[in-house]
């Protein structure tokens, strides 16, 4: 089984030819030809579309784990901010009632 690649330009705009799959001195499982209109090569999986180590993926990962835990620590400040600051103002109302100025009669007695 093998694929052809097309020629193409790189993002030179320089012309590369095109070539079957797998390349000579290359790896024989890489039959299928892979990539965009601007970089092919000869890979193992159809479904690949970039020719680069994964590995570079790991700093993305650990790059968005930093922002996210950030963005978490911020959230948490927010939450605990909002929290004391409705706890003051609940502890610093006044307590006392006002007085309405009648006073408490028990009913069915009278006072004379």
């Amino acid at each position: 089984m093998s694929a052809e690649c097309s020629s193409y330009l790189n993002a030179d705009k320089v012309l590369v030819s095109g070539f079957s799959c797998p390349r000579a001195g290359g790896d024989a499982r890489a039959v299928f030809c892979c990539g965009f209109q601007d970089v092919k090569y000869c890979c193992d999986d159809p479904h690949s579309f970039f020719p680069y180590e994964h590995s570079y993926m790991w700093w993305l990962s650990v790059g968005a784990l930093v922002g996210l835990s950030i963005a978490a620590v911020v959230l948490f400040a927010f939450i605990i901010t909002v929290c004391v600051l409705c706890y003051l103002f609940i502890s610093t109302k006044p307590r006392s009632k006002l007085d309405t100025g009648l006073s408490l009669q028990v009913a069915g007695k009278s006072s004379c």
